[in-house]
Order: structure tokens, then sequence, then C-alpha cells
């Protein structure tokens, strides 16, 4: 009986767990509805959406170039990152020594558990005058942030994508080489396939710390209000604007800012959709053709 109890315990208490997870990220959802909702019923939502202009002195609250600025440097980051943290999860999993693998493990780790304003710091003093001497213009620019946050997300992609590539069974690869594959056609043919909804998950989880990323987007952006022409221009991300000017927005500003949040969570969850939807149809493909 008493081990029956513990047991019931034990689950109910994992149960209220989860559910206390679900509750709190409702409640910030709620919060930020309340407080943006006036916002968007005061501007219009689609002059809020797609407006070009953003100037809360005039009473001017378009978001629209912000939302490019936010896409930009998400994509281009993803862009540089994904092709070298695979082939870093690839090199780590399957070919480096054992000795190497122990020394760049620990150092790839320690990436990620460096502080955003350090990276911050290092680009606006290392990154900003290097690309203001090599590319001309301010050196506040997209490619500048994205070059910041891709060494940011690459410890997230590497790592996940490493524990993918090494959860394939043994069986796998000794299959493929009793036939007469050679170590490479192994990778590219046998284990890399069947690692690739693992690695679309580290590419999901890079894409939201590269979307949520604050400090260090403030620091190298330029955070200018426009729509870039060329990655070398300065622009203003979404995360950026509302910590940037939420320490004194009052009124329909406050309001305005919060209405940013909300569009940033739909940002967000529309492309983990998009995401976890070719995740899940890799996976099925996958469990059909390979596994």
């Amino acid at each position: 009986m008493s081990k029956w109890n513990e047991e019931f315990f034990i689950e109910k208490g994992l149960l209220l767990t989860a559910i206390s997870s679900v509750i709190v990220i409702a409640l910030i959802i709620i919060f930020i509805f309340r407080e943006g909702l006036p916002a968007l019923q005061s501007v219009g939502f689609f002059s809020f959406l797609f407006g070009m202009e953003w100037a809360p002195s005039n009473g001017q609250y378009g978001i629209f170039p912000m939302i490019i600025g936010s896409l930009g440097i998400t994509a281009l980051s993803l862009l540089m990152a994904v092709p070298l943290g695979v082939f870093c999860a690839i090199f780590l999993s399957e070919i480096a020594p054992s000795k190497m693998r122990k020394i760049l493990n620990p150092t790839i780790q320690t990436l990620a558990g460096i502080p955003s304003v350090v990276y911050g710091f290092f680009g606006l003093v290392l990154l900003v005058p290097f690309m203001r001497v090599q590319f001309g213009g301010t050196g506040f620019s997209m490619f500048t942030a994205a070059v910041i946050l891709t060494v940011m997300i690459l410890p997230i992609i590497v790592s996940v994508s490493e524990d993918a590539l090494r959860s394939i069974p043994l069986e796998y690869k000794e299959a493929s080489l009793a036939l007469g594959a050679t170590h490479w056609q192994t990778i590219k043919n046998v284990i890399f396939p069947a690692a690739i909804p693992g690695i679309i998950t580290s590419v999901i989880l890079g894409m939201g710390r590269a979307i949520g990323e604050t400090l260090a987007i403030i620091m190298v952006a330029g955070n200018v209000v426009q729509i870039p022409t060329s990655i070398m221009d300065p622009v203003r991300a979404l995360t950026s604007n509302i910590a940037i000017e939420m320490g004194y927005a009052t009124g329909v500003h406050y309001n305005a800012l919060f209405a940013t949040g909300i569009v940033l969570v739909f940002m967000i969850i529309v492309l983990l959709v998009i995401a976890n939807y070719f995740h899940y149809k890799k996976k099925v493909t996958i469990g059909g053709g390979y596994l």
C-alpha cells in the first residue's frame, strides 16, 4: 500500500509539474495580449504589422522593417551556422580521435555558457571595426549581427547534431562497411540520413535562440528602423526594439511594444510549426525507408 501511495504521489507530482509549465506559458501569453491589444485596436492590425514607419512621438507604429530585420538576421545566422555545426558534429562523432574530442567538446560547450553581453562586446570592439575597414560604412549591420549569432547558436547545433549522429545503431555502420562502402560513403549515405530528424531538432533550437536574442544584437546591428537593401545595412530587430524603448514608453507606445511581443510570439510559433512539420515528415520518411 505504501509503495502504491509513493507511486501515486510521484505520478501526480510529475503531472503537476507538467501542468504548471503550461500554465506559466499561458499566463505569459495572456499578459502580453492584455497589454498589447489596446495598441492593435488603436493603430489597426494591418497598419501596425505592415507599417513602414516607427515614430512613437508622431503616433506612427509600423513594425514591418523590424520583422524583416529579425528574419534576415536569423536566416543569415542559420545559413552560416547549420553547415558549420553539422560538419563539426560529423567530425566529432565519426572522425575525430578521442583525445581531440575530449578537448573540442568542452570547448564548444563553454561557448554555450558565455553571456550574450560578452559576445556583444566582442562584436562591438573587434568585429564592427573589422567590418568598417573591410566593407565600408559604420560596421553595424545585419551581417555583423548574423556573424555574432552564428557563434552563439553554433554550440547548440553541434551538441544536438552530435548526439543525433551518435544515437544511430552501430549495426547500420557495420552493415554498410560489410557491403564494401567506405567510411565516408557510410557517413553520407547511412549515418547522416538516419540522423536528419535529430539534426533538424538542433536547427529548431538554434533558430529559437537566434530569433530571441536581444543584447548582443543591440550592440552590433545598428538599430536603424529600415528595410535593408543589402546585408551590410544596419537594422533593428523586434527584440531589440522592445529592450531599447520599454524603459521610457508610456501610453500607446507602451502597449505597442507589447504588441510587438505578440507578433514575435506568433513569428516563433509559425517558424517552429514549419520546422517541426519538416522534422516529423522526414522522421516518417526515414522510418519507412531506412529503419
